[in-house]
């Protein structure tokens, strides 16, 4: 019998021995959140995203500033054409150089030419309205970055609270095991006596069988649990997570659960629609002419980095692309498309998310019964479990009596813990649904 008793817990003492050579962090919810908003993959991603709309609006400032550039070139030539030019240029024509034979079959010439140009755009109306939809997107994808943390904040705080449950899982299971051991050796005692027979025992063997084996998967599951929280906060050490506090049942902050217009997303996505609508009119935009300044300082020499002759060039072009082979015409009815579908999706995003928090107001009510009948069920139990270990400490009930109230006792336990997760985070998925800008 002891023999067997041993085989049956030798799982369990090779797993809690693997556990205790595993460093233990104890850790409580706020210290999560902070690491969390400051290593988790996804809120650096969604910071990068905002960076890329942010560089994607700055470049549109090329609507109001000019664009510069400088260039010097050098060149050798006996054509007679560019070897009038570049002396002309260069301001070294003399009256020989008119001499026909001179201009027909001129010397070679080198010319070094320092060009300092500038472009300066005036009137774009295309332009300031695409500047309009990349600031309108740069809003929105800083939005969703906002939406994306009020994520993460309810993904943690799901992790965090299943380490808890995983946790309590644990304890409950270890004090079955306890009570388990306790009325075996009990068992043992009254079989040695002649009260019990064989069965009673093997029944009994069996009952701590059946809790080790829960506990192996409980314990289980508090390393998943914790692994999956340690990836949230962007590490990947291994370690043994411990809650700082214990699952309990939360204060309800919810009053009147209402859909707020500016919730980070549904703001995000008017945003997107905005930017939309503006991309609409700057191809609409296209079919108007531009007007654009431009102007340039030059300077001329046959030396390299000189510069004895200078000039300079200023105007102003009004261009207007008249047909482009309709290509204009398609873009605009693209365009307008994309800016229909983005209202039917915001206005479908919107009936969802109501939907979605209809949904999970009946659920937050539900998980509350729940939960008062759970507690009721578990003080029910636990007083019968009371009544029949008494009774069978005095010979007066009998063995699978007494194990079926153990069993609904742990199995109570377990399910009130499981209630009262499933209750807060009814709570928290409302408060994420009814979240508003800060």
């Amino acid at each position: 019998m002891k023999k067997q008793q041993l085989i049956f817990l030798l799982p369990a003492i090779l797993f809690s021995w693997m556990l205790s050579a595993q460093e233990t962090v104890t850790i409580g919810k706020e210290e999560v959140q902070e690491r969390v908003q400051e290593n988790n993959s996804q809120l650096k991603i969604s910071q990068q995203e905002f960076l890329a709309a942010r560089a994607q609006y700055r470049q549109t400032n090329a609507v109001f500033l000019p664009n510069i550039s400088a260039s010097h070139t050098g060149m050798t030539t006996n054509n007679p054409l560019m070897a009038f030019g570049s002396k002309l240029n260069q301001e070294i024509v003399t009256q020989s150089d008119f001499d026909p034979a001179r201009l027909n079959d001129p010397d070679r010439i080198d010319n070094f030419a320092t060009k300092v140009e500038v472009q300066q755009p005036l009137v774009n109306l295309d332009g300031i309205y695409q500047r309009g939809a990349a600031k309108s997107k740069m809003q929105a994808t800083e939005l969703q970055g906002v939406r994306t943390g009020d994520h993460m904040k309810l993904e943690t705080n799901k992790a965090y609270m299943q380490l808890q449950l995983a946790h309590k899982a644990v304890a409950v299971l270890e004090q079955a095991l306890e009570t388990a051991q306790a009325n075996l050796r009990l068992a043992e005692n009254n079989f040695k006596q002649g009260y019990l027979q064989q069965s009673d025992v093997l029944a009994v063997e069996v009952r701590v069988t059946e809790v080790d084996n829960q506990l192996q998967y409980a314990r289980s599951n508090v390393k998943n649990a914790g692994d999956y929280l340690m990836f949230l906060m962007g590490d990947s050490l291994d370690v043994v997570l411990v809650p700082k506090d214990s699952l309990s049942v939360q204060i309800n902050s919810v009053s009147t659960p209402a859909l707020p217009g500016d919730r980070a997303d549904i703001r995000a996505m008017e945003l997107a629609t905005e930017a939309r609508r503006k991309m609409y009119r700057a191809d609409k935009m296209s079919f108007l002419p531009r007007l654009n300044a431009f102007g340039s300082y030059e300077l001329y020499d046959d030396e390299i980095f000189q510069g004895d002759a200078t000039g300079y060039l200023a105007g102003v072009a009004l261009t207007w692309d008249l047909f482009d082979g309709s290509k204009r015409f398609g873009k605009t009815q693209e365009s307008k498309a994309e800016f229909e579908k983005s209202q039917l999706e915001l206005q479908q995003h919107v009936q969802q998310s109501q939907l979605e928090l209809n949904r999970a107001t009946r659920a937050l009510r539900d998980a509350e019964n729940k939960l008062n009948l759970t507690r009721l069920a578990l003080e029910q139990s636990k007083e019968a479990l009371r009544i029949r270990n008494n009774r069978y400490e005095q010979g007066l009930e009998k063995t699978t009596d007494l194990l079926g109230a153990e069993t609904q006792f742990s199995e109570k336990r377990l399910e009130y813990y499981q209630t009262v997760y499933e209750y807060n985070y009814a709570l928290a998925y409302v408060e994420f649904l009814t979240s508003s800008i800060e």
